[in-house]
């Protein structure tokens, strides 16, 4: 059975895939992931139904993972936007912007008037949230307090990326502040605070050596063919959408 991660599990586990014995940067794992989230999409929402797609990052690593995702879709043949309540300030979330750019991939400029999201909320037709990480900690502060109702308020179906922004990644959506999406692609594997997910739920992140997968007792479940994503078997009722 495939193991829940707690945070710190899945810390350890990343750092020790950016460690000297697993070889890999920063920059090979985002792109990756961003890939496997723009692929978990493309499988659930399809691209001549649901063309127009708003690309929420929040400034950390899930935002690059999201920036990434944003390129590939372009590349799909969607439509995408990026919003970004509070940019992230490194290198590296910098070029992932910047890539964006050059694909001339539309970005709402940063405002504390959410008037700007509830124009693209009107002009799309799903959404990514790659806003938090496993690494996020309540309470939700501003400006993502006004973002994450407002996301939820849409009705626009949403793909979440990791977990759901506004969870606890080993105690859920227990305060009921947080998005509720209707698909979620975990991350090298499921976190502990998903277990409750009720819709579909993907796994990507194709890149966990088999070593690595042993050490942490990991069972995760063989990609189909070339597919980076693999979706996981759900006893729960899925969302409608």
């Amino acid at each position: 059975m495939i193991r829940y991660l707690t945070a710190r599990l899945a810390q350890q586990i990343d750092e020790e895939l950016m460690s000297a014995a697993g070889a890999f940067s920063i920059d090979q794992l985002m792109e990756l992931a961003g890939l496997a989230c723009a692929q978990t999409l493309a499988t659930a929402y399809r691209q001549d139904i649901y063309p127009r797609v708003l690309v929420c990052c929040g400034p950390g690593n899930q935002g690059g993972d999201g920036l990434v995702a944003a390129r590939h879709l372009g590349m799909f043949g969607y439509q995408p936007t990026v919003y970004m309540p509070k940019p992230g300030n490194k290198d590296i979330y910098q070029r992932l912007k910047k890539q964006c750019e050059n694909m001339e991939i539309p970005i709402i400029p940063p405002s504390e008037d959410i008037e700007s999201l509830r124009r693209a909320l009107h002009d799309s037709d799903v959404i990514l949230d790659a806003i938090f990480g496993f690494s996020f900690k309540p309470p939700i502060r501003a400006p993502f307090d006004s973002v994450l109702p407002l996301l939820n308020q849409s009705r626009l179906p949403i793909v979440s990326v990791d977990i759901p922004s506004g969870w606890d990644v080993e105690n859920g959506n227990e305060l009921g502040v947080g998005l509720q999406p209707n698909v979620l692609i975990s991350l090298t594997a499921p976190k502990e605070g998903v277990k409750d997910f009720i819709g579909r739920h993907f796994l990507g992140g194709r890149f966990v050596p088999e070593y690595l997968e042993k050490k942490f007792e990991l069972h995760l479940p063989p990609y189909p063919g070339s597919d980076q994503i693999v979706e996981l078997a759900s006893d729960k009722t899925p969302t409608k959408y």
